[in-house]
């Protein structure tokens, strides 16, 4: 089955997620053209109905560790969808992890998968752009994925694609073809988000940690406040993506 949406900008959408929970299934190989073969080993899901955009914990758990020494940090996983980043870093000691997703079906789901295996995680049906948590909550809060859904619209917004690589235009960014300013909407979106995140982090010593292959002259001004301080780190080898790490 065919869970791809027929317009861009339903990944931006609490409908096309519902949805697609609801009905997940294993996406089809679609044929693409070389400028964007490097997507397909981003795109994983598994019987178990998980889903993950870029890397796997395996990839970043490395990383992760250095920026998050004390494995007792509360940490809010935003978007969380039903990637299994949560449950690895729950199994690697990360044990206070905050789960929030605006679609209450991967909740329910994420709750019945999880509750009994994992029981000091929380699942928390939530949007980004409104979280409703106290100020200063925090110490580390991480989105892989969730900004870049919320940045795909009507028409051209990043990047001319193909109808063969429809599913991967919520990563358009990383092709370097003519880029147009985003809408009005998108950059609320994103602003909104960040805002949040900053709000409900410690104040001094808190952690936004956001992994994307959207290179720097696109996310910069999303992630850039007068308090805090923004460090980007390039992974990779043969293809490159990005950690934004930003310090309260």
């Amino acid at each position: 089955m065919d869970n791809l949406p027929e317009k861009n900008e339903q990944y931006g959408t609490k409908d096309y997620w519902d949805q697609r929970y609801q009905t997940f299934a294993f996406s089809k190989l679609l044929q693409v053209s070389p400028r964007l073969i490097i997507w397909i080993h981003l795109r994983r899901e598994s019987d178990a109905g998980s889903f993950d955009w870029f890397k796997k914990y395996s990839d970043i758990a490395d990383l992760l560790r250095e920026l998050i020494p004390d494995k007792r940090s509360k940490i809010l996983m935003l978007g969380c969808g039903n990637s299994t980043l949560s449950e690895d870093m729950y199994d690697d000691g990360y044990k206070n992890i905050v789960n929030v997703d605006y679609s209450s079906v991967v909740i329910e789901q994420m709750q019945k998968r999880h509750g009994a295996d994992r029981p000091e995680m929380e699942w928390r049906v939530m949007d980004v752009r409104e979280l409703q948590f106290v100020d200063d909550q925090f110490d580390v809060a991480i989105d892989k994925g969730t900004m870049d859904a919320m940045m795909t619209a009507k028409g051209d917004v990043w990047v001319r694609s193909t109808e063969a690589a429809r599913w991967f235009k919520i990563v358009r960014s990383v092709i370097n073809e003519k880029i147009q300013d985003p809408p009005e909407q998108i950059v609320s979106d994103c602003t909104r988000e960040v805002d949040e995140v900053i709000r409900v982090l410690r104040k001094s010593t808190g952690l936004f940690l956001y992994l994307t292959f959207g290179q720097p002259h696109f996310r910069r001004r999303f992630l850039v406040r007068p308090e805090t301080s923004l460090h980007i780190k390039e992974l990779g080898e043969a293809f490159h993506y990005y950690l934004y790490i930003v310090r309260t």
